[in-house]
C-alpha cells in the first residue's frame, strides 16, 4: 500500500490522457475527498461543475486558445516563445471529464470566522479542495490538469455561472497517458527546473506596523445658435452688471445648451466612484499598500469617506463600482460589481490588459451610466479609487499627449523626494519597454487601468444620453482625455470641477483647453471635487431660473 507521501510525490499536473472513461465511483470518491478539505469557518463555499458534453468542451477550448495567444506574446524572448509553443498546456477536448472547481463568495454575506483579515481565505479553502481531489485521483490511478489560461469573465458567461460563483479554473480529468518520467511535465520538457528543497525562512526581526487612519484619507446638438442667443439675452437681462457673475454665467449658458432649454434643471445628480487595483503598484510607486484600495471602498460603502459626506451634504446620490479591486466583496453590499479581474497586470513588463478586457471596460462603464440615466438622472460626476492609479494616469497622459513623463508625474498619495525620482524612473522604463504599434487602442489597453477606462466608457455613454458630465481631478481628467479622443464633441457636456494639486493636472487642463471651476489644492480623488463644486453649479442655474430681470424688478439698466 502506498504511503501518503508516495501519492503526493506521484501527483502530476497532467496534459496527456488515454481514452479510458473515468468510472463514476472514482470521481465520487475524489469529490468526497475534496469535500473533506479544510473549509474556513465551515463555509462550505466550494462548488463543483462537471462537463462531459463535447460541444461545451469545444467552446472552453476556444476560450483557452484566445488567451493562449496573449500568453505567447508575453514571453520574454524569441527562444522562450519557441519553447512555450512546444508545450502542451491543456487537454480540454481529450480528457473524458471536465471539472470546474469554484467558490461561492455569497457565503461572505454573513460574518464568518477566519475571513476578517482577508476573505481570500474562502478561495484558499477551494484550492485545498482541489489538492485533495488531485491526490485522491492519483491514489486511484487517475489524474488531473489545471487550465487557468482563460478569460474568466467570458468563462463564467459561457457556462451560465451566477455572479457570486468564482471559478479557480477548468480541470481536465482522466487516465494519464504518461508519468512524465516521474517529474513535473515542465521540468521533463526543460521549461523550468523545480527546486530540490522548499524555500524556508526563519523570521527573527520585525517592524512595528503604523495603522493607517483611513478616515483622513456622436454630436448631439451642433446648431444651437438660436438657443444660445436666447440664453445670453436671458443672462444679460438679470439685475446685475453684464458679466458680473463671471463663471456662473458661463456655466448657466453651457448647461442650457446641453439640456437644450432656456430653463435647465439638474435632476437626481449622481456621482460614481470606480475602484480598481493596478499591477504597477507592486513596484513601489505609491506611498500606500494595495490593500488600501479595498479598505477605502469599504469606507465608501459605510458612508465614512470624504465623498460620502460631501454627497450627503449636497443631496447627491453616490454609487460605488468594483471595476477590478483585488478582493471579493460580499454580495449583499451596495457595490456595483463590474470587476474585470483582480487588478491589471504590471505594464512595466507586459500589457496591463487585453483588448477584450479594454472593450469590456468601456461597455461596463456605459452599462453603469445607462442604469443611472434610466433612473432619471441627467447629471453625473466621475471619481475613482485605486492605489497606483496616479502612475497609470501619468503614463496614459504622457503617451496620449506626448508631454514628457517627467511633467506628467506627481506625488499621488504622497510620494516625495527619492521615492518620487524612483517613480519617474520606473514609469519611464515602462514606456520605453512598449514595443507595439503606438495606436490609440494599443496604448490604452497596454497602460490603462480598469477604473480609468470604465470612467471613460461611462463618460462617452453619458454624452450619448445627453447628461451633464462632472469631471473630478487628475485621474478623472485622464479618463476624460481618453473619452475625448474617442469623441471630441463630449467636451460640450463636460464641466471640470477643480484644478488638482497634482502636478500634471494644470498641463492636462491646458492641453484640453478647459477651465476648472475651483482651485483648492485638493488631490484626494474619489469624485470629491465634483461634490464640492456642485453647489456652485446649482447656483448658476438658480440665478438663471429665479433671479429677477431688469424689467420684472423695475430696475433701470445701465445706459
Amino acid at each position: 500500500m502506498k504511503s501518503l507521501y508516495d501519492i503526493i510525490s506521484e501527483r502530476r499536473d497532467t496534459r496527456h490522457f488515454t481514452n479510458d472513461a473515468v468510472p463514476v465511483e472514482v470521481l465520487e470518491k475524489a469529490l468526497d475527498a475534496g469535500h473533506k478539505a479544510p473549509s474556513v469557518g465551515l463555509t462550505d463555499a466550494t462548488r463543483y461543475y462537471i462537463i462531459e458534453a463535447s460541444e461545451i468542451k469545444k467552446q472552453v477550448k476556444e476560450l483557452f486558445t484566445s488567451y493562449h495567444k496573449k500568453s505567447v506574446n508575453q514571453t520574454d524572448s524569441v527562444e522562450q516563445k519557441k519553447s512555450y509553443l512546444e508545450l502542451k498546456l491543456e487537454a480540454i477536448e481529450e480528457a473524458p471529464i471536465g471539472l470546474v472547481i469554484a467558490y461561492d463568495r455569497s457565503v461572505l454575506d454573513k460574518f464568518t470566522i477566519g475571513t476578517v483579515g482577508s476573505n481570500e481565505s474562502v478561495k484558499f479553502s477551494s484550492v485545498c479542495a482541489a489538492q485533495n481531489i488531485w491526490l485522491s485521483l492519483t491514489e486511484q490511478g487517475y489524474s488531473m490538469g489545471w487550465v487557468s489560461i482563460i478569460n474568466y469573465h467570458h468563462f463564467k458567461k459561457l457556462l451560465n455561472l451566477p455572479d457570486n460563483i468564482e471559478p479557480l479554473g477548468y480541470f481536465c480529468i482522466g487516465k494519464p497517458a504518461t508519468d512524465y518520467g516521474k517529474q513535473p511535465m515542465l521540468q521533463q520538457l526543460d521549461w523550468k527546473q523545480k527546486l530540490d528543497k522548499p524555500i524556508v525562512t526563519t523570521i527573527e526581526n520585525f517592524t512595528p506596523v503604523n495603522h493607517l487612519e483611513l478616515e483622513n484619507f456622436a454630436v448631439l446638438h451642433s446648431d444651437s445658435s438660436e438657443l444660445k442667443d436666447k440664453l445670453i439675452d436671458k443672462i444679460n437681462q438679470k439685475t446685475k452688471p453684464l458679466g458680473s457673475l463671471g463663471v456662473l454665467e458661463k456655466l448657466a449658458l453651457q448647461i442650457g445648451l446641453v439640456f437644450q432649454s432656456e430653463s435647465p434643471k439638474i435632476v437626481n445628480p449622481t456621482i460614481v466612484v470606480f475602484a480598481a487595483d493596478h499591477g504597477i503598484a507592486n513596484h513601489g510607486v505609491s506611498a500606500y499598500p494595495q490593500e488600501v484600495t479595498r479598505q477605502m471602498v469599504e469606507t465608501f460603502l459605510k458612508g465614512g469617506a470624504a465623498i460620502s459626506v460631501f454627497c450627503k451634504q449636497n443631496n447627491i446620490d453616490l454609487k460605488i463600482v468594483d471595476a477590478g479591486v483585488n478582493y471579493d466583496f460580499p454580495t449583499n453590499t451596495s457595490i456595483i460589481n463590474k470587476k474585470i479581474a483582480k487588478g491589471t497586470q504590471s505594464f512595466l513588463t507586459t500589457s496591463a490588459m487585453s483588448s477584450d478586457e479594454m472593450n469590456l471596460c468601456f461597455q461596463n462603464g456605459a452599462d453603469v451610466v445607462n442604469e443611472i440615466h434610466k433612473n432619471g438622472s441627467n447629471c453625473i460626476g466621475f471619481g475613482e479609487m485605486g492605489i497606483g492609479n496616479t502612475s497609470t494616469a501619468s503614463v496614459l497622459m504622457c503617451v496620449l499627449t506626448k508631454i514628457p513623463i517627467e511633467d506628467c508625474v506627481g506625488k499621488g498619495t504622497g510620494v516625495i523626494d527619492e521615492k518620487l525620482k524612483n517613480k519617474i524612473e520606473i514609469l519611464a522604463k515602462a514606456i520605453s519597454n512598449f514595443n507595439e504599434e503606438a495606436n490609440w487602442e494599443n496604448l490604452v489597453s497596454y497602460f490603462g487601468g480598469f477604473e480609468i477606462l470604465q470612467m471613460a466608457g461611462g463618460m462617452l455613454q453619458a454624452y450619448q444620453n445627453n447628461m451633464l458630465i462632472l469631471v473630478d481631478g487628475f485621474i478623472s481628467t485622464v479618463a476624460f482625455l481618453i473619452a475625448y479622443q474617442k469623441n471630441p464633441a463630449i467636451k460640450q457636456n463636460a464641466i471640470f470641477s477643480h484644478c488638482s494639486e497634482e502636478k500634471a493636472h494644470t498641463d492636462l487642463l491646458n492641453y484640453l483647453q478647459v477651465e476648472p471651476i475651483l482651485s483648492l489644492n485638493m488631490r484626494l480623488g474619489e469624485g470629491s471635487g465634483c461634490a464640492v463644486a456642485f453647489p456652485i453649479i446649482e447656483s448658476s442655474l438658480t440665478f438663471l431660473n429665479e433671479m429677477a430681470t431688469f424689467e420684472s424688478a423695475g430696475v433701470n439698466k445701465a445706459p
